[in-house]
C-alpha cells in the first residue's frame, strides 16, 4: 500500500491555478546553493544564460552546480574567472542575465578567534571610522555597474546582513535597497535566510539588542515593474 502524502495548502492552490508554478518561501533555513537554484528558476523571465557572481571568492554558492558562472573577485587567491573591482567591471553593457552579490557581512572581525571570517568568507576589507564602520559607501558604485552590465529585465540577487558595530545598528539591507533604487532597479522581493546560531562579539556581556540569526536575500529587476 502506497503511503499517503499530504499536500501543503500552497501546493494545492498552485496546482489548481498553474501546475508549473512553484512559489518560494519567504523564510529559508536551507543552504544558499539550493536557494540560488530556486531563485534562478523562479525570478528570471527566461532561463538565464549568462550569470555573473560579482563577489565569487571561493565559489561556495556554486558547489555542484552545472551552470556556467563567470566569477569576478578583487582578490586573485581563489583564481576567479576575472580579477577586477566590482565597482569598475571590465564587461560590456547589457552582458548578463543575472548578477549575484555577496558583500562583506562583518566589517571588522575584532578578537573573536572562534569565528575566523577572514578564512571562511574571504573577508579582505576593513571598514573605516570615516565611513562609519560600514560598507554602505561601496553600494552606489556597485549597483551602478550591476545595472550597466545587466540586460533589460535582468535580475540582481544580493545576500546581505545587518549588524551592530561601534554601538550602532548598521542597516545594511536598507542602505542597499536605497542605492539600488537610485541606480534604476526595482526592488522585487526579500527572503529571510536563517542561520543556526547568531554572530556574537566576545565583548558583548550585556547587549541591548537581539542576536540576529538571519540575513536577507534581496531580489531586484532592471525594469520598471517586477511582475
Amino acid at each position: 500500500m502506497m503511503p499517503v502524502v499530504q499536500a501543503k495548502p500552497w501546493q494545492v492552490e498552485s496546482d489548481r491555478a498553474n501546475p508549473a508554478y512553484a512559489p518560494l518561501p519567504s523564510i529559508w533555513d536551507g543552504e544558499d546553493a539550493e536557494l540560488i537554484e530556486r531563485m534562478l528558476a523562479f525570478y528570471p523571465r527566461k532561463r538565464p544564460k549568462r550569470i555573473l557572481d560579482a563577489t565569487v571568492n571561493g565559489g561556495r554558492f556554486w558547489k555542484g552546480t552545472k551552470r556556467k558562472i563567470i566569477g569576478l573577485d578583487i582578490d586573485g587567491f581563489h583564481r576567479p574567472s576575472v580579477v577586477a573591482d566590482n565597482t569598475r567591471m571590465p564587461f560590456a553593457d547589457g552582458r548578463f542575465d543575472v548578477v549575484v552579490y555577496d558583500p562583506p557581512h562583518i566589517p571588522n572581525q575584532g578578537k573573536d578567534n572562534r569565528k575566523d571570517f577572514n578564512t571562511r568568507f574571504g573577508l579582505v576589507l576593513k571598514s573605516s571610522k570615516e565611513h562609519g564602520y560600514s560598507f554602505s559607501h561601496l553600494y552606489p558604485a556597485f549597483v551602478a555597474e550591476a545595472h550597466r552590465v545587466l540586460r533589460a529585465e535582468g535580475i540582481l540577487l544580493c545576500k546581505i546582513a545587518d549588524y551592530i558595530h561601534d554601538h550602532q545598528y548598521q542597516w545594511a539591507h536598507v542602505d542597499f535597497v536605497l542605492a539600488a533604487r537610485q541606480a534604476g532597479f526595482t526592488a522585487c522581493d526579500c527572503i529571510v535566510k536563517t542561520r543556526k546560531g547568531p554572530i556574537i562579539d566576545p565583548k558583548w556581556k550585556v547587549a541591548h539588542h537581539s542576536r540576529r540569526q538571519h540575513c536577507y536575500w534581496l531580489v531586484f529587476r532592471k525594469s520598471a515593474m517586477c511582475e
